[in-house]
């Protein structure tokens, strides 16, 4: 069983009866949805889950688990999610794949949020290791690079897969993948640029996390805030 599997089940135990809980994405989601439905299969679990993309929703569906649409909750009982950083402080970096409003959506109106990642996630600021990717309104972008830019972010819109065109968003946004010096925290960045109009959503998770379960050679370990 590798780490990330590890972490996977150590947060499924988290998981009650009657609970709502919140899928997110990737390849460490993946095993959590994937021992949701054993655990619903093997041990009668009795849940209701929503997705942060389409990616887990199909495969929540294709497992058999009760899924319902964003559009028809207010809050959930746990999330559980990776993440690309993690800093000290709990602070996440998040969005590489792009689903930035679901994932934050689902943070945010969780009664718990739990990220779970390796060891190989943890950072000494966010920002050390990936670009901040923002999504902007299409037709605001280069307004919002402008602003961004001017208070010292660097970077550029995302490209699509092909190279011939932009990233387009579940939604139809556009992404920004910038960088900041170093100076500055979580906090001011997240003030930064939740304060920049024509902004949609970013990828720092500030004052969201419950809990942290790193995995680092078959052991897992749980940091709460």
């Amino acid at each position: 069983m590798n780490d990330k599997q590890l972490v996977a089940l150590e947060a499924a135990k988290f998981v009650k009866n009657g609970m709502l809980v919140g899928l997110g994405t990737g390849s460490t989601a993946n095993y959590f949805i994937d021992e949701l439905a054993r655990l619903q299969r093997e041990n009668g679990l009795s849940i209701t889950t929503v997705a942060s993309s389409t990616i887990s929703a199909q495969r929540a569906q294709s497992l058999g688990l009760p899924i319902v649409a964003l559009e028809h909750i207010a809050s959930i009982d746990l999330y559980v999610d990776g993440a690309d950083e993690i800093a000290p402080d709990m602070t996440l970096l998040k969005g590489r794949g792009s689903d930035l409003v679901k994932e934050k959506l689902l943070a945010k109106a969780a009664t718990q949020f739990i990220a779970v990642a390796d060891e190989s996630k943890l950072v000494n600021r966010i920002g050390q290791n990936f670009v901040i990717p923002i999504e902007v309104i299409p037709f605001a972008w280069q307004l919002t690079k402008k602003s961004l830019e001017d208070a010292g972010g660097v970077g550029h819109l995302r490209p699509n897969a092909a190279k011939d065109g932009f990233w387009i968003t579940s939604h139809g946004s556009y992404v920004l993948d910038l960088t900041f010096d170093a100076d500055f925290s979580a906090n001011a960045l997240n003030e930064l640029i939740n304060n920049t109009p024509g902004v949609v959503e970013h990828g720092i998770f500030y004052g969201l996390t419950d809990a942290i379960l790193i995995a680092a050679n078959g052991k897992v370990e749980a940091r709460w805030a």
